[in-house]
């Protein structure tokens, strides 16, 4: 629907597209069909003083949809308005006379508040009269100085400017608002969709600084819609003339019809208005005052000044000081909402002290009353973002908050990522599900973790798997928030047991039990007695943690161990399984394996059998325990696993001959020449050997680390001789992660044995590439190997391995990553190498030959 024209207007460039005189009461649609052309968009009209502005019309829109017309060549405005005709939005002032245009205008979109008589720069004193319909306010700012108002302001029916109906301007700089009339005897009620504008510093001119387009700064209401679709209706909003009566009062209705939810005009849904109302509904039951209260008082009174200034009254700050001061910072620019959050933020922050010195001061029982009395009052305010952290804070300091509320939290995702951590324990003991999806990603983070150490490019017998010390593996970020979770709750460190033990037995990854380890111990470190006391495996993993410290268990600390595992009682078996899982932890393995092949070099030099050792057989109980834990927990049989008695009669002593043979090598090596006798290394393997590395889990384990023993103590013919028995071993233990990790780092040691073929082939063809292409992690560290090691090895070999080394389809990206940069290191090898010298060429020999003198005729 287009703006009647008032009887004055006169066709004129760039008007309509003929010539032809426009009738009073006429509408934009009235003129385009009479033309008998297609509506256009816009119609351009030209104001009675000269003063051009475009888009004076604009064709219907749909409900709450806003169609901007066509600009004008000579006028610099832009008018919206849509079907509910409330929603007009204009950018700029004409190029002659001026009108100041309405409150569907959003911020820096308002023209000048002139009259239809006035000028640039001119102070409007527009008449009602100008509107040609008698007496029917005008957009007229009586007075109004340059950027004293934001807003235009109606004169009410029968009112002359300057009299009664005079405008007031109640906006301040960086606010919106509208003047009003003084007393033009009409209801106002707080307005959605209008457009508060804030006075700029050039006269006249209404910029928008604080208001949102299409929004007031100022909280306006919802029954002033009739009557400003009316007032629109004479022409100050549109400057096209006054409306039929047909139209005004279809527009009245429709306007006041429009949803609680939807902006005005712009049919955007407000969805900030339910959750609002929502948010600040608390208020009401403190006897506090909100914006529902405001709206109820604009819509009640007669005089909207003097009800705000009485609500302003009644909610602001309390101190008559106040009311001198804040003019002065008017003066300055300074925003009323500044001053006032900064003094909220001032006031929370001294709450929030208050609450934390009453949970910290007093007796238990009168502090927590006076907690949950605060709570009581106050949590109804929960959802409000600003006051929120101070409910949170409550409830942090209570030690039981009550269930009613707790579950209210639980219900709202908000609420609840919101809430400390002491509050989240509280809802997690009786939701075992929700916690267990809050400590789920921490586990896989964990795991992730782990393996990304042992498949760490660095090879380094310096810095490897095990080389962090227990209390600096306890500060991963993994562990401390799982600390911080459990707190000093045991059903929430039970609950962590029992993922951990569920999670090993599906998976046998024996780093769900160094987890369980390092949670025990951390909590220690805290001294969580409420913890540390109930559980009975705490003393026995704070002693290996020891050892573990020292990586050697020495022979008080054994007998210390040994108490604890004699101690189990009838009835406790149970208690076996977690020590078992302690016990099974890579780096109590570890410590229990190093220490076992320690002793064993100590009784060959004490001549001593192992079975005469009751420190290594205490050793052996440990590492059995630990080795056998997964079978326990899945059988629940808890029982220590029986020794194998061949296991110390004779494969320890095997293993203990090995170390002879290479005593006798070294010192004949260290003989003189003339002393010397023709001895060459073992380089065979006993069958008994082979087998007990195939069938018992013990004695490979400890067959595997003696292997890492020579390794690292760079003894070549010793590994040489070891490596064809590891090619099969129990449960494919040689090619385990820990030990392929523990391997490569030893073998950065013997470097330059690379250079040598028979070397690499015992090594790479005759163990590691036996099981490459079945195991994707022996692929992975095969290529770490190379990556470290790539240019001790011959070029010949080199190109034998990359060919081998070649990822297939099935292959994972990690080992097509690790693939791709073994090649950039080779091709940058390859740039390394000097090219070598063109060859020289051989001079041709060209010797002068002896004149031969002829012969005598």
């Amino acid at each position: 629907m287009g703006y009647l024209l008032p009887e004055s207007f006169r066709p004129g460039p760039p008007g309509p597209s003929r010539s032809q005189e426009i009738r009073a009461g006429q509408t934009s649609r009235q003129v385009a069909r009479e033309d008998g052309e297609v509506p256009r968009r816009g119609t351009l009209c030209p104001f009675p003083h000269g003063g051009f502005w475009g888009r004076a019309f604009s064709v219907p829109a749909g409900r709450g949809e806003t169609r901007p017309a066509a600009s004008s060549a000579t006028g610099g405005g832009d008018l919206e308005r849509d079907d509910s005709g409330l929603q007009v939005r204009a950018q700029r002032r004409a190029a002659g006379g001026g009108v100041a245009l309405g409150p569907g205008a959003g911020p820096g979109k308002w023209g000048r508040g002139l009259g239809a008589g006035g000028g640039p720069g001119d102070v409007g004193r527009g008449r009602a009269d100008r509107s040609g319909l008698g007496d029917v306010g005008r957009v007229a700012p009586t007075g109004a100085g340059p950027g004293t108002w934001g807003g235009v302001a109606p004169t009410g029916a029968g009112l002359e400017t300057g009299r009664e109906g005079t405008a007031r301007g109640v906006s301040r700089r960086g606010r919106g608002g509208v003047a009003w009339p003084a007393r033009a005897g009409l209801t106002w009620d707080p307005l959605r969709g209008g457009g508060g504008v804030s006075p700029g510093p050039v006269g006249g001119r209404a910029e928008g600084r604080g208001a949102r387009a299409g929004r007031c700064g100022t909280p306006w209401g919802a029954a002033v819609r009739q009557e400003l679709a009316e007032l629109e209706g004479a022409g100050e909003r549109g400057a096209g003339g006054p409306r039929g009566p047909g139209e005004r009062a279809s527009a009245g209705p429709a306007a006041s019809a429009a949803a609680p939810g939807e902006r005005v005009g712009d049919g955007a849904p407000n969805r900030a208005g339910a959750g609002a109302s929502a948010m600040f509904a608390g208020l009401q039951d403190l006897g506090v005052a909100n914006g529902e209260d405001l709206k109820e008082t604009l819509t009640n009174c007669t005089e909207p000044l003097k009800a705000i200034e009485q609500f302003q009254t009644e909610n602001g700050v309390l101190l008559p000081s106040l009311q001198s001061a804040l003019p002065f910072l008017d003066l300055h620019g300074t925003p009323r909402l500044e001053f006032h959050q900064s003094v909220f933020d001032e006031l929370r922050d001294k709450l929030l002290e208050r609450v934390s010195a009453i949970a910290s001061e007093g007796k238990a029982e009168e502090r927590y009353k006076k907690l949950e009395d605060l709570l009581e009052k106050s949590f109804s305010l929960v959802k409000m973002p600003s006051l929120q952290p101070v409910v949170m804070c409550v409830m942090k300091h209570l030690p039981k908050v009550p269930e009613k509320k707790l579950k209210l939290v639980m219900a709202d995702k908000e609420l609840y990522r919101a809430c400390a951590v002491e509050v989240k324990r509280q809802i997690w003991q009786d939701n075992q599900a929700l916690f267990g999806d809050e400590v789920s990603p921490l586990l896989k983070q964990y795991i992730l973790e782990k393996e990304a150490a042992l498949f760490s490019t660095e090879l380094s017998v310096l810095h490897n798997f095990f080389s962090p010390s227990p209390k600096t593996r306890r500060q991963g970020e993994v562990v401390q928030k799982l600390t911080q979770m459990v707190g000093k709750k045991v059903k929430l460190y039970d609950m962590v047991l029992q993922f951990l033990r569920t999670l090993f037995l599906r998976t046998r990854n024996v780093h769900y039990c160094t987890l369980r380890a390092e949670l025990l111990m951390s909590l220690h470190d805290l001294d969580v007695s409420d913890i540390c006391t109930v559980d009975p495996c705490h003393k026995f993993t704070w002693c290996l943690d020891a050892c573990i410290r020292e990586r050697f268990v020495d022979s008080k600390r054994a007998r210390e161990l040994q108490g604890f595992l004699d101690g189990v009682k009838k009835g406790q078996e149970q208690v076996l399984g977690d020590l078992s899982m302690i016990l099974c932890d890579p780096f109590a393995i570890n410590t229990l394996a190093l220490s076992t092949i320690r002793h064993l070099q100590e009784l060959v030099g004490q001549e001593m059998l192992p079975r005469d050792s009751p420190d290594l057989l205490l050793l052996l109980r440990l590492l059995s325990l630990g080795q056998g834990a997964w079978d326990m927990i899945d059988s629940q049989v808890f029982k220590e696993p029986k020794m194998e008695v061949e296991l110390i009669t004779r494969f320890l002593p095997t293993l203990m001959s090995f170390v002879v043979d290479d005593h006798t090598f070294n010192v004949d090596q260290k003989l003189p020449a003339e002393e010397k006798a023709p001895v060459t290394y073992p380089n065979t393997l006993p069958e008994s050997f082979t087998k007990f590395l195939q069938e018992q889990r013990m004695a490979c384990e400890v067959g595997l680390y003696y292997v890492l023993h020579i390794a690292k103590q760079r003894n070549k013919s010793a590994l040489l001789r070891l490596l064809p028995g590891l090619v099969e071993t129990f449960g494919d233990l040689a090619f385990s992660d820990i030990f392929l990790h523990l391997l490569t780092g030893n073998l950065a040691l013997l470097a330059d044995e690379f250079a040598l073929e028979d070397f690499c082939t015992s090594l790479f063809d005759g163990f590691l590439l036996t099981a490459s292409s079945r195991k994707e992690n022996v692929h992975r560290h095969v290529l770490r190997l190379l990556i470290h090691l790539h240019h001790r090895v011959t070029p010949a070999r080199l190109e034998a391995l990359q060919r081998a080394l070649e990822p297939t389809g099935q292959s994972g990206e990690a080992v097509k990553e690790l693939y791709t940069q073994l090649g950039q290191k080779l091709e940058q090898l390859d740039h390394l190498k000097p090219s070598p010298a063109p060859a020289a060429e051989t001079p041709t020999l060209e010797l002068p030959l002896p004149p031969v003198p002829s012969p005598a005729v």
